[in-house]
């Protein structure tokens, strides 16, 4: 609720992009992308839009999920297509809160 607040200052602002301090230096070697996030204002903070800009996704596979403490994936995965071009394969994002090994391995190998 703090309007001076991080979230609210850059998801006020739609072509907000904080900057990434390190860049992946060999995104070509990697078919498969796991994406995390915490949702903020119901999607994914600016920064991943920063991230899935930056770089070309053709012919990979995004497996994004989420967490949060008051609402579940919504459209906070869906929203970040619009920031990928090329031949993407998405799988369908999930919320992970607790982490639980059995959990998470059944949604990996689901997802791929």
């Amino acid at each position: 609720m703090d309007k001076k607040s991080r979230s609210s200052i850059e998801m006020n602002d739609p072509s907000a992009r904080p900057e990434i301090a390190n860049d992946v230096t060999d995104m070509d070697s990697y078919d498969t992308v796991i994406i995390g996030f915490p949702i903020w204002w119901g999607v994914a903070p600016r920064i991943i839009e920063t991230f899935l800009e930056r770089y070309d996704f053709s012919g990979k596979t995004i497996l994004p999920f989420c967490t949060s403490g008051g609402s579940g994936v919504g459209r906070s995965d869906t929203a970040l297509h619009k920031n990928v071009s090329g031949n993407v394969k998405w799988a369908d994002g999930v919320q992970i809160n607790r982490p639980n090994e059995s959990v998470i391995k059944n949604w990996l190998e689901s997802a791929m």
